[in-house]
Protein backbone atom coordinates (compact mmCIF):
# COMPACT_ATOMS: atom_id res chain seq x y z
CA UNK A 1 0.00 0.00 0.00
CA UNK A 2 2.77 2.41 0.91
CA UNK A 3 4.66 1.57 -2.28
CA UNK A 4 1.55 2.19 -4.41
CA UNK A 5 0.87 5.50 -2.66
CA UNK A 6 4.46 6.60 -3.07
CA UNK A 7 4.53 5.66 -6.75
CA UNK A 8 1.26 7.54 -7.38
CA UNK A 9 2.57 10.66 -5.62
CA UNK A 10 5.70 10.56 -7.74
CA UNK A 11 3.59 10.09 -10.85
CA UNK A 12 1.43 13.09 -9.91
CA UNK A 13 4.53 15.17 -9.27
CA UNK A 14 5.95 14.07 -12.62
CA UNK A 15 2.81 15.08 -14.53
CA UNK A 16 2.56 18.49 -12.88
CA UNK A 17 6.27 19.09 -13.40
CA UNK A 18 5.89 18.26 -17.10
CA UNK A 19 3.22 20.93 -17.60
CA UNK A 20 4.79 23.60 -15.40
CA UNK A 21 8.30 22.93 -16.69
CA UNK A 22 7.18 23.20 -20.31
CA UNK A 23 5.48 26.52 -19.57
CA UNK A 24 8.57 27.84 -17.78
CA UNK A 25 10.60 27.28 -20.94
CA UNK A 26 8.66 30.04 -22.74
CA UNK A 27 7.03 32.30 -20.13
CA UNK A 28 8.36 35.89 -20.20
CA UNK A 29 11.05 36.41 -17.59
CA UNK A 30 11.54 32.71 -16.95
CA UNK A 31 12.22 31.34 -20.41
CA UNK A 32 14.85 33.87 -21.44
CA UNK A 33 18.14 32.62 -22.85
CA UNK A 34 20.13 34.34 -20.10
CA UNK A 35 18.19 32.57 -17.32
CA UNK A 36 20.04 29.49 -16.10
CA UNK A 37 18.20 26.27 -16.99
CA UNK A 38 18.81 25.00 -13.46
CA UNK A 39 16.97 28.01 -12.05
CA UNK A 40 13.96 27.27 -14.27
CA UNK A 41 14.00 23.62 -13.23
CA UNK A 42 14.17 24.49 -9.53
CA UNK A 43 11.26 26.95 -9.81
CA UNK A 44 9.19 24.49 -11.85
CA UNK A 45 9.93 21.68 -9.39
CA UNK A 46 9.00 23.89 -6.44
CA UNK A 47 5.66 24.79 -8.03
CA UNK A 48 5.02 21.13 -8.88
CA UNK A 49 5.70 20.06 -5.28
CA UNK A 50 3.13 22.60 -4.05
CA UNK A 51 0.47 21.96 -6.69
CA UNK A 52 0.65 18.17 -7.06
CA UNK A 53 -0.92 17.31 -3.66
CA UNK A 54 -3.77 19.76 -4.31
CA UNK A 55 -4.86 18.18 -7.58
CA UNK A 56 -3.76 14.59 -6.97
CA UNK A 57 -7.37 13.42 -6.80
CA UNK A 58 -8.02 14.79 -10.30
CA UNK A 59 -5.01 13.13 -11.91
CA UNK A 60 -5.30 9.84 -13.78
CA UNK A 61 -3.95 6.62 -12.35
CA UNK A 62 -0.63 5.26 -13.46
CA UNK A 63 -1.22 3.60 -16.87
CA UNK A 64 0.09 0.12 -17.53
CA UNK A 65 0.60 0.79 -21.23
CA UNK A 66 3.77 2.80 -22.04
CA UNK A 67 2.06 4.27 -25.12
CA UNK A 68 -0.75 5.63 -22.96
CA UNK A 69 1.82 7.14 -20.62
CA UNK A 70 3.53 8.78 -23.60
CA UNK A 71 0.23 10.28 -24.78
CA UNK A 72 -0.52 11.67 -21.32
CA UNK A 73 2.95 13.16 -21.05
CA UNK A 74 2.72 14.65 -24.54
CA UNK A 75 -0.58 16.31 -23.69
CA UNK A 76 0.82 17.82 -20.49
CA UNK A 77 3.88 19.19 -22.25
CA UNK A 78 1.73 20.55 -25.08
CA UNK A 79 -0.55 22.40 -22.66
CA UNK A 80 2.44 23.88 -20.86
CA UNK A 81 4.04 25.02 -24.10
CA UNK A 82 0.73 26.54 -25.18
CA UNK A 83 0.48 28.67 -22.04
CA UNK A 84 4.12 29.74 -22.23
CA UNK A 85 3.89 30.58 -25.93
CA UNK A 86 0.91 32.86 -25.35
CA UNK A 87 2.85 34.85 -22.79
CA UNK A 88 5.75 35.09 -25.22
CA UNK A 89 3.44 36.28 -28.02
CA UNK A 90 2.13 39.12 -25.87
CA UNK A 91 5.69 40.24 -25.10
CA UNK A 92 6.58 40.08 -28.80
CA UNK A 93 4.27 43.05 -29.36
CA UNK A 94 6.91 45.31 -27.80
CA UNK A 95 9.62 43.79 -29.99
CA UNK A 96 7.57 44.43 -33.14
CA UNK A 97 6.70 47.96 -32.00
CA UNK A 98 10.40 48.68 -31.47
CA UNK A 99 11.24 47.55 -35.00
CA UNK A 100 8.49 49.73 -36.48
CA UNK A 101 9.67 52.72 -34.46
CA UNK A 102 13.28 52.14 -35.52
CA UNK A 103 12.26 52.28 -39.18
CA UNK A 104 10.49 55.58 -38.61
CA UNK A 105 13.28 57.35 -36.71
CA UNK A 106 16.16 56.30 -38.95
CA UNK A 107 17.63 53.47 -36.84
CA UNK A 108 16.54 50.59 -39.04
CA UNK A 109 20.13 49.41 -39.59
CA UNK A 110 21.28 49.83 -35.98
CA UNK A 111 21.10 46.34 -34.49
CA UNK A 112 22.07 45.03 -31.07
CA UNK A 113 21.76 41.61 -29.50
CA UNK A 114 18.34 41.13 -27.94
CA UNK A 115 18.65 38.66 -25.04
CA UNK A 116 14.88 38.16 -24.80
CA UNK A 117 14.63 37.03 -28.43
CA UNK A 118 18.14 35.48 -28.56
CA UNK A 119 18.80 37.23 -31.88
CA UNK A 120 19.77 40.55 -33.39
CA UNK A 121 17.13 43.22 -32.92
CA UNK A 122 16.59 46.94 -33.15
CA UNK A 123 17.85 49.25 -30.42
CA UNK A 124 14.38 50.58 -29.67
CA UNK A 125 12.89 47.09 -29.68
CA UNK A 126 15.52 45.90 -27.23
CA UNK A 127 14.88 48.89 -24.98
CA UNK A 128 11.09 48.46 -24.99
CA UNK A 129 11.25 44.70 -24.48
CA UNK A 130 13.68 44.88 -21.56
CA UNK A 131 11.70 47.72 -19.97
CA UNK A 132 8.42 45.86 -20.36
CA UNK A 133 9.94 42.67 -18.97
CA UNK A 134 11.35 44.53 -15.99
CA UNK A 135 8.02 46.16 -15.21
CA UNK A 136 6.25 42.81 -15.50
CA UNK A 137 8.16 41.74 -12.42
CA UNK A 138 7.97 45.09 -10.64
CA UNK A 139 4.17 45.14 -10.98
CA UNK A 140 3.95 41.43 -10.00
CA UNK A 141 2.36 40.44 -13.29
CA UNK A 142 4.61 37.40 -13.31
CA UNK A 143 2.36 36.11 -10.53
CA UNK A 144 -0.49 36.24 -13.04
CA UNK A 145 1.41 34.09 -15.52
CA UNK A 146 2.30 31.49 -12.90
CA UNK A 147 -1.21 31.39 -11.45
CA UNK A 148 -2.58 30.96 -14.97
CA UNK A 149 -0.47 27.85 -15.46
CA UNK A 150 -1.61 26.45 -12.11
CA UNK A 151 -5.27 27.25 -12.80
CA UNK A 152 -5.01 25.60 -16.20
CA UNK A 153 -6.02 22.34 -14.52
CA UNK A 154 -9.53 23.74 -14.15
CA UNK A 155 -9.64 24.28 -17.93
CA UNK A 156 -7.65 21.31 -19.19
CA UNK A 157 -7.72 18.25 -16.99
CA UNK A 158 -4.58 16.19 -16.64
CA UNK A 159 -4.38 13.06 -18.73
CA UNK A 160 -6.65 14.39 -21.46
CA UNK A 161 -5.60 15.41 -24.94
CA UNK A 162 -5.70 19.20 -25.34
CA UNK A 163 -8.31 20.75 -27.65
CA UNK A 164 -6.16 21.53 -30.66
CA UNK A 165 -8.83 23.60 -32.43
CA UNK A 166 -9.34 25.85 -29.40
CA UNK A 167 -5.59 26.19 -28.99
CA UNK A 168 -5.19 27.23 -32.63
CA UNK A 169 -7.99 29.79 -32.37
CA UNK A 170 -6.53 31.25 -29.17
CA UNK A 171 -3.09 31.47 -30.76
CA UNK A 172 -4.49 33.36 -33.74
CA UNK A 173 -6.30 35.76 -31.41
CA UNK A 174 -3.14 36.32 -29.37
CA UNK A 175 -1.03 37.03 -32.46
CA UNK A 176 -3.68 39.48 -33.68
CA UNK A 177 -3.72 41.27 -30.32
CA UNK A 178 0.08 41.42 -30.33
CA UNK A 179 0.21 43.07 -33.76
CA UNK A 180 -2.54 45.53 -32.80
CA UNK A 181 -0.58 46.41 -29.66
CA UNK A 182 2.57 47.00 -31.72
CA UNK A 183 0.74 49.27 -34.16
CA UNK A 184 -0.88 51.24 -31.34
CA UNK A 185 2.47 51.85 -29.65
CA UNK A 186 4.17 52.84 -32.92
CA UNK A 187 1.25 54.96 -34.20
CA UNK A 188 2.62 58.35 -32.97
CA UNK A 189 5.87 57.70 -34.81
CA UNK A 190 4.04 56.96 -38.06
CA UNK A 191 2.22 60.30 -37.78
CA UNK A 192 5.39 62.22 -36.93
CA UNK A 193 7.28 60.43 -39.71
CA UNK A 194 4.65 61.33 -42.28
CA UNK A 195 4.71 64.99 -41.25
CA UNK A 196 8.51 64.98 -41.19
CA UNK A 197 8.90 63.56 -44.70
CA UNK A 198 6.22 65.92 -45.98
CA UNK A 199 8.18 68.83 -44.52
CA UNK A 200 11.38 67.57 -46.12
CA UNK A 201 9.66 67.35 -49.48
CA UNK A 202 8.38 70.91 -49.22
CA UNK A 203 11.81 72.12 -48.09
CA UNK A 204 13.46 70.41 -51.04
CA UNK A 205 11.04 72.07 -53.46
CA UNK A 206 11.23 75.53 -51.90
CA UNK A 207 15.00 75.53 -51.30
CA UNK A 208 16.70 73.21 -53.80
CA UNK A 209 20.15 74.37 -52.71
CA UNK A 210 19.69 72.90 -49.23
CA UNK A 211 21.22 69.44 -48.75
CA UNK A 212 18.02 67.85 -47.46
CA UNK A 213 19.39 64.34 -46.98
CA UNK A 214 22.46 65.69 -45.16
CA UNK A 215 20.39 67.36 -42.46
CA UNK A 216 17.45 64.95 -42.46
CA UNK A 217 19.10 62.02 -40.67
CA UNK A 218 20.26 63.76 -37.46
CA UNK A 219 17.02 65.74 -37.24
CA UNK A 220 14.98 62.58 -37.76
CA UNK A 221 16.88 60.70 -35.05
CA UNK A 222 16.66 63.64 -32.65
CA UNK A 223 12.91 64.05 -33.12
CA UNK A 224 12.48 60.29 -32.80
CA UNK A 225 14.26 60.16 -29.45
CA UNK A 226 12.25 63.15 -28.24
CA UNK A 227 8.94 61.49 -29.14
CA UNK A 228 10.16 58.23 -27.60
CA UNK A 229 10.98 60.00 -24.34
CA UNK A 230 7.52 61.58 -24.29
CA UNK A 231 5.58 58.42 -25.10
CA UNK A 232 7.55 55.56 -23.53
CA UNK A 233 5.73 55.73 -20.18
CA UNK A 234 2.31 55.63 -21.83
CA UNK A 235 3.46 52.87 -24.21
CA UNK A 236 4.72 50.58 -21.44
CA UNK A 237 1.65 51.29 -19.32
CA UNK A 238 -0.57 50.37 -22.26
CA UNK A 239 1.43 47.18 -22.81
CA UNK A 240 1.01 46.15 -19.17
CA UNK A 241 -2.73 46.78 -19.36
CA UNK A 242 -3.05 44.74 -22.56
CA UNK A 243 -0.87 41.97 -21.13
CA UNK A 244 -3.07 41.74 -18.04
CA UNK A 245 -6.28 41.89 -20.07
CA UNK A 246 -4.99 39.28 -22.49
CA UNK A 247 -4.21 36.81 -19.72
CA UNK A 248 -7.54 37.44 -18.02
CA UNK A 249 -9.47 36.90 -21.25
CA UNK A 250 -7.49 33.92 -22.52
CA UNK A 251 -6.79 32.08 -19.29
CA UNK A 252 -9.63 33.30 -17.12
CA UNK A 253 -7.15 33.92 -14.32
CA UNK A 254 -8.12 35.96 -11.33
Amino acid sequence: MLAELLSFNLFALFLVFARVGAAMMLLPGFGEAYVAPRARLVIALGIAVIVAPLIASELPTIPDNPLELLLILTGEIGIGLFFGALGRIFLAGLFIAGMLISYQIGLANAFVYDPTAAQQGSIVGNFLTMTGLLLLFITNLHHLTLSSVVKSYSLFGAGKLPPIDDFAYTMVQAVSQSFVLAMEIAAPFFVIGMVFYLGLGLLGRLMPQVQVFFIAMPVQIGIGFLILALTVIAAIDWFLAQFREGFFSVFGAG
